[in-house]
Order: C-alpha cells, then sequence, then structure tokens
C-alpha cells in the first residue's frame, strides 16, 4: 500500500526532504515495507520541484494537496505562522495527518491544532520544531513517558552557541562573531529570532508542555538574548570556572513552571559545556531515568529533514496500520507559570563605574538594602580614562531585588559610566 504525501515548502528543509526520500525510498520500502510517494508539490517557487523531477506535481496553490482525496499525509515545511496554520488546519479538518518543523506555530497556536488532530482523529507530528536532527520530542512522548521530568533544559540554537563559541575562544566582540555567522550561513541578515533568545523560547515552550504536561505558549516565556555580552564577561566566566551559553531552562517546582531563555554561566564540568559551535544538545532529568542529554546538529537541510522523515515514516506506519497516534497532546495539567520576578539563583553583575573613592561603599549600601548577599567583588580589565569595570556575584538571590539593586545603582550620582551586564548562574 503506498501512502500518497503532499509537500508544502520546498527551501531547505523541503529539498532535503526530497533528497532523502529519493536516496533512500527502496531501503523504506524493503525494511518497513512503507513506499512513500509525493504526489503534490507546493511552492512559490518551482525550481526546486523542476530539478528533481516534480515538476509534473507541481502546484502554486496549497489548496490543490488538500482538495485531493487521495492525499493521506500533508509535509508543511514554509515555516511563519498565518499561511502555515491556514494549511495544517485545513489538512486536519480534511482527515490528513500532518508533519511540521514549524516551531513558531507550534509554540503559539499548538493548542488548537492539536484539537483539529483529535477531532478529525488523525495525526500530528513535530519532531524538527525543537532539536533540528536530535530526536527529543518522541523520546520524551514515549520512552520517558513513565517519569515524571523536574527539568529540561538545553542548548537548542546553533547560531548563538557559534557566536559564543567564537566570542570565548577568539576573544571576538559580539559584533566580529555575529559577522562570521553570517558570512557562513548560520546567521540571518536579521539575525533578531536567533540572538534574542526568541528561536529558544519557542522551542523551550515545546518541550516544556510535554514535559510538565501542561500548555505553555510562547508567551509565557521569559526571553534575553546575547546582544550585551562582551568578550569579558566570558573571560570573568572562564577564571571563575564557568562557561557562558544561552540556555532555555524549563523547571518544575512545588510553585509551578519556570520557562525561561538567557545568558547562563554553568560550571565548565556540565555536560552542556562542552556543547560548541552549531551543536545543539537538550538536557532532561527525570526521577526515575536521571540525568540524560540528547546531542547533535540543530539545524541544517540533512538534520531538520531527517527528523522530518522520521516523523512522516512513523505517521505513515500508523495510516498503513489504520491506527492513531499512541500519545497525542499530553496537556492535561494547568500549572502555574512562575513570575520571572520570583526567580532565585546566583547572579554575575558588571558595572562600569566611575574610579574615584566613595563608589564601591556607596554600591555595597544600595545591595545591603534589598537584602542581596554579595559573594565576590573584583575589578576586571584595565582602567578606561576614570572608569573601571567592577564585577560582583551574588548568593542566592530573587530576581525583582536584583533588578532594584541595577536600577538604584543607576541612579546613584556620578557613579554608572555605562551600560551594566547581568547573567544568572546555574550550579
Amino acid at each position: 500500500m503506498a501512502v500518497s504525501v503532499g509537500l508544502v515548502g520546498t527551501g531547505t528543509v523541503g529539498r532535503g526532504f526530497l533528497e532523502i526520500l529519493a536516496k533512500h525510498h527502496d531501503d523504506f520500502l524493503r525494511h518497513y515495507h512503507i513506499d512513500l510517494q509525493v504526489t503534490r508539490v507546493c511552492s512559490r517557487r518551482n525550481d526546486v520541484a523542476c530539478e528533481l523531477g516534480f515538476s509534473n506535481v507541481f502546484t502554486y496553490d496549497f489548496h490543490d494537496i488538500l482538495n485531493d482525496t487521495s492525499i493521506d499525509l500533508v509535509v508543511e515545511l514554509i515555516g511563519g505562522v498565518d499561511d502555515a496554520f491556514d494549511i495544517i488546519a485545513g489538512a486536519l479538518q480534511a482527515g490528513k495527518s500532518v508533519v511540521t518543523a514549524n516551531k513558531a506555530l507550534m509554540a503559539q497556536r499548538g493548542k488548537e491544532l492539536f484539537a483539529l488532530a483529535h477531532e478529525h482523529k488523525v495525526e500530528l507530528a513535530f519532531e524538527a520544531s525543537v532539536g533540528g536532527g536530535i530526536p527529543i520530542i518522541g523520546p520524551m512522548k514515549h520512552a520517558l513517558i513513565s517519569n515524571e521530568i523536574s527539568c529540561v533544559m538545553g542548548i537548542v540554537n546553533g547560531t548563538t552557541n557559534f557566536m559564543l563559541t567564537c566570542m570565548a575562544e577568539q576573544n571576538l566582540s559580539y559584533d566580529q562573531a555575529l559577522q562570521i555567522a553570517q558570512q557562513k550561513g548560520y546567521a540571518e541578515a536579521d539575525p533578531s529570532a536567533d540572538v534574542d533568545g526568541l528561536d529558544a523560547a519557542a522551542k523551550i515552550a515545546i518541550l516544556s508542555s510535554i514535559a510538565f504536561n501542561t500548555r505553555i505558549t510562547l508567551s509565557d516565556v521569559y526571553a534575553q538574548g546575547i546582544r550585551a555580552l562582551t568578550p569579558l564577561d566570558l573571560e570573568a566566566a572562564r577564571d571563575m570556572g564557568y562557561c557562558v551559553k544561552l540556555l532555555a531552562i524549563g523547571r518544575r517546582s512545588e510553585a509551578g513552571i519556570e520557562v525561561r531563555v538567557h545568558p547562563t554561566m554553568i560550571p565548565r564540568s556540565h555536560a552542556l559545556a562542552s556543547v560548541k559551535g552549531v551543536y545543539n544538545a537538550v538536557y532532561v532529568v527525570g526521577d526515575a531515568v536521571g540525568d540524560l542529554m540528547f546531542y547533535g546538529e540543530g539545524a541544517g537541510s540533512g538534520a531538520a529533514a531527517s527528523a522530518v522523515m522520521g516523523d512522516v515514516l512513523e505517521c505513515a506506519r500508523h495510516i498503513q496500520g489504520n491506527v492513531r497516534s499512541f500519545v497525542g497532546c499530553t496537556c492535561s495539567d494547568t500549572l502555574p507559570i512562575i513570575a520571572m520576578s520570583q526567580l532565585e539563583t546566583k547572579y554575575y553583575l558588571r558595572f562600569p563605574v566611575v574610579d574615584s573613592p566613595g563608589v564601591l561603599a556607596s554600591m555595597a549600601s544600595v545591595f545591603a538594602q534589598h537584602n542581596v548577599s554579595i559573594y565576590s567583588v573584583v575589578q576586571r580589565g584595565k582602567k578606561d580614562k576614570d572608569t573601571v569595570e567592577v564585577v560582583y556575584v551574588t548568593h542566592q538571590a530573587r530576581e525583582q531585588d536584583i533588578m532594584a539593586v541595577v536600577e538604584e545603582v543607576a541612579a546613584l550620582p556620578d557613579c554608572l559610566r555605562g551600560t551594566p551586564a547581568l547573567i544568572r548562574v546555574e550550579d
């Protein structure tokens, strides 16, 4: 029995998907008895379809796929939210299962789409939406289902991880690292989604929803990017036995769920500290299994297309066997999201201040007023005219108190001479 597939989108991942199918179609048939047939291809341009031999089934109108009753499965790879939602919703309503790599859509409107999939008794799969080629959605929904997950965190954006690796190992500025990332094709001309943490925020919303069985959307996630980091901050972290990573963190406690993305100092002994370049990793802690880490390439046509194809083959098996997905949406709990202001952790704070008597005493008084205990204070770097960089590391403190300290130090007369830096510390 052939399974008929309609593909929407022939960009980097769409091309990769078609190339994998061309290379391994006979293997899939021989090993898994799955005969995948791409019977419709839709895109804004026909060049890829023509190049790969699909010109006779090409269309510019995705409705041709939705209205084709012979198509069993739709693969959506156009990205974005609004148009992609219309395509996926239309396919589900037409009784077709769907595979997508669309993290933004799943993080914002996944609940609606899962409801449609359930209503029409079809499947919605999205493995490639988080870790590219890293299998993480499937393991969390199947192999780890017997665990209560207390924490899921990771490096889930290859662009920023590459940039931070360059900054740390080559002593480059943010702008220099970004330029190299753009030259290599890792960063877009507008890198905002990556460097401001929005890409990672969508991914941790998806992972946390699965890990904690509660609906978490993109708007629930605190996101801070890497634009403000300097080589001085990375050097200071190294001297203290840490490295700096843009971490996406979801953590369960008795009070609810923490879900956040920001630059984070982690000990160099931690498994995530060894993840460099464009590689991604997701770290999961379960009550039965303990600590696990999933590691691999997080981007690129081959990695993402591999995850898409894995979902397509799994859905095709269910279609052939006339069975529904074994595990659908699991977000049946309603756990509170802990406000970022209530976060409690350690903090690294760097202040460029006037080099004059009384400044440190005034700053220490501000910390004391807000009950923030200082673990260490040092002067970093060389004196620039009359300005020095003063670095504080705190004991455990509350976010709202730290923010109050930063605000009041900024208001001290003849004190601050630049923008302060703040990095949260995870031990």
